[in-house]
């Protein structure tokens, strides 16, 4: 299996199950993930699964620093990758 794919479906998994842990505690005044490590999941190339984890479960889905700052954080992630994709091509030619 490609190590890259390998590693997002590892990372989506792990911020899926941090937000699932998040919304879970928040009722039960449990210890909390940090807002700091959920965004860093999201960066770290889980935003994608963590967004729409929140959408389906409705955590997070009043707080502008995730509805806006994920997706944001995606876009910025397409644009590194296409970057990498352009430097690759450009070299080999």
């Amino acid at each position: 299996m490609n190590p890259l794919l390998l590693y997002l479906i590892i990372i989506s998994g792990i911020s899926i199950l941090a937000t699932i842990y998040d919304k879970w505690a928040a009722p039960r005044h449990a210890m909390r993930v940090p807002e700091a490590v959920l965004l860093l999941l999201a960066a770290l190339g889980g935003s994608v699964a963590m967004f729409f984890t929140m959408l389906i479960i409705r955590h997070k889905t009043q707080h502008p620093k995730f509805m806006i700052g994920i997706p944001v954080i995606f876009v910025l992630q397409i644009a590194v990758l296409l970057f990498a994709v352009w430097r690759f091509v450009e070299s080999k030619g």
